[in-house]
């Protein structure tokens, strides 16, 4: 695939998502799992590419059979495996996540990347640079700023790219990863001068911009020159906004099987509304569809829906809003 085919490159974490087929109780009493692809930049890579969207990763895998199963299992979910790269021995193992499952609301995590991962020794001489500036939309995480040379590597891609149009930052604080909160948000603040949108909820406004009430997040984040900010209200729905509008969205009900990958299903429906050039409140209530429909699923990237799967919801609750005005007259 040329270097200009690409919709969308995503960079960051990746992994193998090892998930309880027995919920509501502790790992220690689990007696099945289930393998999934994870990590969220490959989650988004993998929700755009159900789009319909040319997708590709950068992101680093170890010498072993999970590195092999992440290269393959990207490639058969429609993500080009091009910059998914091996680190050589004696280098760190592809890392594995395991969660615990107590819907609706409880999904611990327990990232197993000690002392780092591959996908944190990203190197800037190897970044597909022509790749970068040429791709509709670049997103990136903030778990990759917590470490170097993966931190250098990301600062590199966006002097590249320039602040073009689509260069997004997912606000994605993970606190196993940082020493503490200040040492992220003084890597944030860098990040937010060289990206246009940033995708976060409200704990991680909290971290990125010091500010956790919604409206005053999204405007300390488009304090920073960015076009769009996204506040993610849980429950509440979303926030969002450029300089010129705001919109805000209900949420989407639906029973909650496990919410992990929801957020990752937003941004790749979010990537897919960005580049259609749908207007704000189209685009961020198809995004919140789509990340409702993974949250009623157990795994992330293979739960990703299409666009066909969204439409249909959004046709449903229509349908049903419409039959509750008329039932109402």
């Amino acid at each position: 695939m040329a270097t200009a085919d690409f919709d969308v490159i995503t960079m960051g974490r990746t992994g193998v998502d090892i998930y309880p087929l027995d919920h509501g109780i502790g790992l220690e009493d689990v007696k099945t799992f289930e393998k999934f692809l994870g990590g969220s930049a490959t989650n988004v890579a993998v929700a755009a590419a159900r789009h319909g969207r040319r997708a590709a990763l950068i992101t680093r895998v170890g010498h072993d059979p999970f590195g092999r199963y992440v290269r393959r299992e990207a490639a058969r979910l429609g993500v080009d495996p091009a910059y998914i790269t091996e680190i050589g021995m004696p280098g760190p193992p592809t890392p594995v996540t395991f969660c615990e499952v107590f819907p609706p609301d409880d999904f611990p995590l327990y990232f197993y990347r000690y002392p780092t991962a591959p996908d944190l020794l990203i190197e800037p001489a190897e970044l597909p640079m022509d790749a970068i500036r040429a791709c509709g939309v670049f997103w990136s995480t903030v778990t990759g700023l917590s470490q170097e040379p993966s931190r250098q590597a990301h600062f590199a891609a966006w002097q590249a790219r320039e602040r073009r149009t689509h260069t997004v930052l997912d606000l994605d604080y993970r606190p196993m990863f940082w020493s503490d909160p200040r040492a992220a948000h003084e890597q944030v603040a860098q990040a937010l001068e060289h990206v246009t949108v940033a995708v976060g909820n409200r704990e991680e406004c909290a971290v990125a911009v010091d500010e956790t009430e919604p409206q005053r997040a999204v405007d300390a984040l488009l304090a920073h020159g960015l076009d769009l900010a996204v506040v993610k209200q849980g429950p509440k729905g979303v926030l969002a906004a450029t300089r010129d509008e705001r919109v805000e969205v209900p949420p989407f009900p639906v029973d909650v099987v496990n919410g992990l990958g929801a957020g990752d299903a937003f941004g790749g429906a979010l990537v897919h509304g960005l580049l259609s050039d749908w207007d704000l409140r189209t685009t961020i209530e198809f995004a919140n569809v789509a990340g409702a429909i993974v949250a009623g699923r157990l795994e992330c990237s293979t739960a990703m829906p299409t666009s066909s799967e969204v439409r249909n919801a959004l046709a449903s609750r229509a349908e049903a809003a419409s039959g509750a005005t008329g039932g109402a007259h």
